[in-house]
């Protein structure tokens, strides 16, 4: 055994050890804790989304407020610069380079001037300019005008005071630094669908993105009927109160409930005390109005809602504010105390009232609304039977399989790396086994398949149960009783770049739209994308992803050797280490509104071989493989 001297780590310990790190170092060093992760473009959730969305916060802010009607938001793609522009009262002149680059300095932490904003912390815009290669702010107040840039944080130009004809308002420009994203890319529908958000939420707010107006006359209702893409089984009820909103119905093929929730125009994507109080409440009140004693999840299968709350000085569990920790309306007094109302009865009383009424009022609604709720409780009996059997086999056989090579970290805890757990989802033990030994064991997880699993496309839900690998894989995801409880982020279909893998991506694609719709519609499944060629000399080598990439390869590489990887198996581990690290390429599995799921759902795997065989082949081609994204 090596010795260890304890005197020598000791005398490490000094006084050099204690350093200090300026704002802009600390964010720099440190941006997961600020904006999440950081990624390519790649995941809803990556970090350059985050930055844009910390911005327009406080445009929101001020629209709120009362000052400026209008937001501009544009994006260059090509030179990766976005442009947010507000009219509001502009950020004070004089404090305009504090404001966007010291921590703790801002007006957010004055209730009377921001009543129920999302950023309270002055955090935001310090992280966005402290990860941006190029940052640019300037405002404009009563005629006059301050612009200071910057560069990773640090004040490269000052205008000073001048006199100006622009509106009042604030504009700000950033380039994210490509030295802590690395090469990543900005996909216009995440953007699209952030500034759509606000719109809905902001009733008289007016949004351009890359000068496309975007507008909403009534609010959450237009939200949840744009992302719709399965029509309702009763038209949508629409109920807003107060500081409330929310906007619902049922749908069929959905395995729970599914939420876009707000909390002072934030998206909380993991939902929180807000979303808990709505799900209590509406089985609740649901349940009196029927006199139906069924078990609260029976009555929201299926529920498609949209929410949204504002409070004052809102807690979040994280610097993202993906999911709210509040429990009351308001902070607590100076004593400790709380007058104000808890959320929970606050929801409560708003959906007693109003629900209820509701469904007196209109009888077909109700009618509509009690068969799903029957339909659910007779899936729920034909199921309960089967799925405690299925549960303890999926455990002994995932157990002596080993179909699931596990990580240490999952998505549903509380761990700082939990956005980069990821499930690889691969064919045949030799593609698994070089994703086995090449992942990082605290954050990737791989499932193999045996063989192409079913087709479900005429199957029923309880006979997901009695499918082994069916049955394992939604276990291993624990997704059985909706995606509250996911235990990765990112749910990656691996698969080789052959027909029968393509073959497999649409089966996998098919199980998830067909019985997780929820999983897709949340951004959490992805295709991996893997190099087709290797082109390589004694001096580098290029990995290739496209035949136009092979050609360019080549003409670069002197005495090239080429070699085309017609399967993940043949790729080594060693290898594939650089196709499943920091610069994974993952194409995400999107649906949009005009999406027309019974209609692809069918292509995909009814009767029509021969037509679905000659789509396999078409789009099967070296230099396009976007052909399996559901849309973009």
């Amino acid at each position: 055994m090596e010795d260890y001297n304890i005197e020598s780590v000791a005398n490490d310990y000094n006084d050099d050890s204690i350093v200090h790190l300026e704002d802009m170092e600390h964010i720099r060093l440190r941006p997961g804790m600020y904006i999440g992760k950081l990624g390519d473009g790649s995941s809803h959730d990556d970090g350059i989304y985050v930055l844009i969305k910390e911005v327009i916060d406080n445009s929101i802010d001020e629209f709120t407020s009362g000052y400026g009607k209008r937001i501009n938001v544009n994006i260059d793609f090509s030179e990766r610069r976005v442009s947010i522009r507000d009219f509001g009262r502009g950020i004070p002149l004089g404090k305009i380079v504090e404001a966007v680059s010291k921590l703790n300095t801002g007006a957010k932490y004055d209730s009377k001037v921001f009543q129920k904003s999302v950023g309270l912390n002055g955090v935001g815009t310090k992280a966005v300019n402290a990860l941006s290669s190029y940052f640019k702010v300037m405002a404009v107040r009563d005629g006059k005008c301050r612009t200071a840039e910057f560069a990773e944080g640090k004040l490269t130009n000052d205008s000073g005071i001048v006199d100006s004809n622009e509106e009042n308002g604030t504009l700000v420009e950033f380039v994210p630094d490509n030295k802590l994203f690395g090469n990543y890319h900005f996909v216009g529908e995440y953007v699209e669908e952030r500034i759509r958000n606000y719109a809905y939420l902001n009733k008289g707010l007016t949004l351009y993105y890359n000068d496309r107006r975007i507008y909403s006359k009534n609010g959450l209702l237009d939200l949840l009927e744009h992302n719709m893409d399965t029509e309702g089984l009763y038209p949508v009820v629409h109920i807003k109160e107060g500081d409330f909103e929310c906007a619902f119905t049922h749908i069929n093929g959905q395995s729970s409930d599914y939420y876009y929730s707000f909390v002072n125009g934030q998206h909380t994507t993991e939902g929180g005390t807000h979303q808990s109080a709505f799900r209590e409440a509406f089985a609740r009140v649901t349940r009196e109005f029927f006199k139906k004693d069924y078990e609260p999840a029976v009555f929201r299968q299926g529920l498609v809602c949209a929410l949204c709350v504002r409070i004052q000085e809102p807690v979040f569990e994280a610097q993202t504010k993906t999911k709210l920790g509040s429990t009351h309306m308001a902070p607590n007094n100076a004593d400790g105390t709380n007058d104000s109302p808890f959320l929970k009865t606050y929801v409560l009383d708003i959906l007693k009232r109003h629900l209820d009424n509701y469904l007196h009022m209109n009888p077909a609604t109700a009618e509509a609304m009690l068969q799903k709720i029957n339909q659910n409780e007779k899936e729920r009996k034909d199921i309960a039977g089967i799925k405690k059997v299925a549960r303890e086999s999926s455990k002994k056989a995932s157990l002596n399989n080993r179909k699931l090579r596990d990580c240490h970290i999952h998505y549903n805890t509380n761990h700082a790396r939990r956005l980069e757990t990821t499930i690889f989802i691969t064919e045949g033990d030799s593609a698994s086994g070089s994703i086995t030994k090449s992942r990082d064991v605290a954050t990737q997880a791989v499932f193999s398949l045996r063989g192409k699993p079913r087709n479900i496309m005429k199957i029923k839900k309880v006979d997901v149960y009695k499918n082994e690998e069916l049955n394992l894989l939604h276990n291993a995801l624990d997704i059985d009783d909706g995606i509250e409880n996911l235990r990765y982020n990112n749910v990656v279909i691996a698969t080789d770049a052959d027909v029968d893998g393509m073959h497999i991506r649409l089966l996998l694609l098919t199980f998830f739209l067909r019985f997780y719709p929820e999983l897709i519609r949340k951004g959490h499944v992805y295709i991996l994308q893997t190099p087709l060629f290797r082109v390589r000399n004694k001096q580098k080598t290029h990995y290739c992803y496209t035949d136009d990439e092979r050609i360019e390869a080549i003409k670069n590489t002197p005495n090239a050797e080429i070699t085309r990887f017609k399967g993940l198996g043949e790729i080594s581990p060693d290898e594939f280490k650089n196709f499943i690290g920091k610069d994974m390429r993952l194409d995400p599995v999107m649906l949009h509104k005009d999406f027309d799921m019974k209609g692809v759902l069918n292509f995909y795997m009814g009767d029509n071989s021969l037509e679905r065989r000659e789509f396999i082949m078409d789009n099967l081609r070296v230099e396009d493989d976007e052909s399996i994204v559901v849309a973009s």
